[in-house]
Order: structure tokens, then sequence, then C-alpha cells
């Protein structure tokens, strides 16, 4: 084994001494390590990551086989391995389109940054809106990755982004709230979808089927979802199979901006703290005055306060 061993060790110096071009391969080897490296970045947070595992865990088998003479072992592994490129294709399809997709988008965006920034907007409203109501929602943002594979379609909207319809769609009395509100290219395109559920057993506990929704389908896509829970009334933003809890207007706000702008790549910390914006575009005046009871301190009522008063 050790003299195997120093035979390819030698055989690599040969090759190395030969072949070795400094500016050449120093660029080859930049150039993969860039491509490698935005590869990972990509994958991270998704179930590829552990796909990937899997395949260098065969690979590291199979080089130890061939290294400690185990043909039985090798011979099971060549026969796996030699359909490893179409392997790989299947495996990683979505990551793959993800990837093309994400070099497209490069050139030719389709939603502008004031467009991506006035849909969010109105998402976070809206959210605010059915919390308020203790009426459960869920809104699906798509980005790099396609979810027409993933999504079994509703009813077509194809309308623009508003608190106002996104609550309307919500509403029990609405036939479409039973299901998500699928947002593409900063547009609603279609409501009352059907998402995968995810077969995670270790989710938080009270999490309902809108949460388990949620989770299925950012761990097939790098969508991002809110959801508000009609049993608490919380409101919850999920991406890459993690689940961020109890957000309030501004968190939520502060958080799908920087998921929306590459800032944020997974949800494993906390949002920031985030002061509350008053902002009257935010409200419309019925509404701040419904909030205006649940804001104030119980004060006295009635004769004792004319008492208090004097």
């Amino acid at each position: 084994m050790i003299e195997r061993l120093w035979e390819l060790l030698q055989e690599l110096a040969e090759f190395v001494t030969t072949n070795f071009d400094p500016a050449r391969d120093i660029l080859d080897i930049a150039i993969v390590a860039v491509a490698i490296y935005w590869v990972l970045l990509l994958i991270r947070g998704t179930r590829a990551v552990q796909i990937l595992v899997g395949l260098v865990v065969l690979l590291t088998v199979s080089l130890a086989s061939d290294l400690f003479s185990l043909l039985t072992v090798r011979l099971i592994l060549d026969m796996f391995l030699q359909s490893m490129v179409l392997i790989i294709i299947i495996l990683f399809q979505n990551d793959i389109r993800r990837a093309l997709a994400r070099v497209g988008r490069g050139f030719f965006p389709s939603v502008s940054a004031q467009q991506e920034s006035q849909m969010l907007e109105e998402v976070v409203r809206a959210a605010q809106a059915l919390s308020r109501r203790r009426v459960g929602a869920l809104f699906v943002i798509e980005r790099e990755t396609g979810l027409s594979d993933q999504v079994e379609i509703g009813t077509p909207v194809d309308a623009a982004v508003s608190k106002e319809l996104l609550t309307t769609l919500f509403l029990s009395q609405s036939p479409l709230h039973d299901g998500a509100a699928l947002i593409q290219n900063g547009r609603v395109a279609s409501a009352g979808c059907i998402l995968p559920l995810t077969l995670k057993t270790d989710l938080p506990e009270g999490v309902g089927t809108r949460h388990r929704a949620a989770v299925g389908i950012t761990e097939e896509t790098d969508a991002v979802v809110v959801v508000v829970s009609e049993e608490t009334s919380a409101i919850s933003v999920v991406m890459g199979g993690e689940i961020l809890h109890e957000l309030d207007a501004p968190q939520l706000r502060h958080t799908l901006r920087d998921i929306m702008s590459g800032n944020q790549r997974d949800l494993s910390r906390p949002p920031e703290a985030v002061e509350r914006e008053s902002s009257p575009a935010d409200e419309t005046p019925r509404e701040r005055l419904e909030a205006i009871p649940d804001e104030r301190p119980d004060r006295p009522t009635g004769p004792r306060s004319i008492e208090s008063a004097g």
C-alpha cells in the first residue's frame, strides 16, 4: 500500500513538473475556486448540501477501495459512478436552473428596485392588517427559482401587488382564502395555490399546515414565504426550510429587504432591533383609530375620572 501511494506521489510530481505554467495554471485555479465558492453559496441552506455531502462520501469510499484493493466495493461504486454526470444533473436540476436564472437575471432584470421595494411594502402592510384581524395568510414570493414545477397553480390573478388585494384574497368570505398567493415578477400571479408539505418532524410546537407548506416550498426552492397565523396572529418569514417567528411590521420589512437585496442568505440569526416606524401611509385613519385602545393603558372612566380630575 505504501509503495502504491509513493508511486502515485511520484507520478503527480512528474506531471506537475512537466506541465506546470505559473500564469496559466494560477488563472485556471482561481476561476475554478471562484466557481466552487459561488456554487456553495448558491446551495447553502438547501437540501442540495446534504446530497453533495453524500456524493463526497461515495467518492471517498471509492478512493479508499482503490487504495486498499477492495475489489467488490470498487466494482459496485464504478457501476454507480459511471453515470455521475447524469446523476448530478437529475439531483441538482433545481439548483442548476436557479444558477442559470441568476446569471440571466443579471442581464435582464425583471423587476426594478423601486417596484420591488413597493411590492415588499404592500406585503408588509397586508400581513400587518391580516394579523390584527387574526386572519391566516400565506404569501409566496418567487426569486430566482421558478415555482411552476413545485406549486399547484390555483386561480390566475395577474394583478399588481396591493394591500387591499392581498387582504381581500384571504378573508374568510373569499373562495381563494384556503391556499397561497403566489407573487411572481412583482405581481400577484395566482391565488389559492397548493404548496408541497414538508416531511420534517422537528418543527416548533404549534406549527400548523400553513407553516408546513411554507417550509416545504422553501426546502425545494429559494422562495421567501410570509405566513400569518390564524390561531396566534403571529407573522413569520420562512426561507431555506427555516422559520423566523413573531415579527412585527418593521422587523418584517427589514428582513424582507435584506433577503431580497442579498444581504441576508439565511434565517439563522434573529432580525435586528428595528424602531417602530410611524408612517401615516401604513394605516388608514380607521385602522389607526381601532389600534388606539390597544396601545393606551387602562384608565378610570365615568365619575371616578371626574373626581380624580377635580
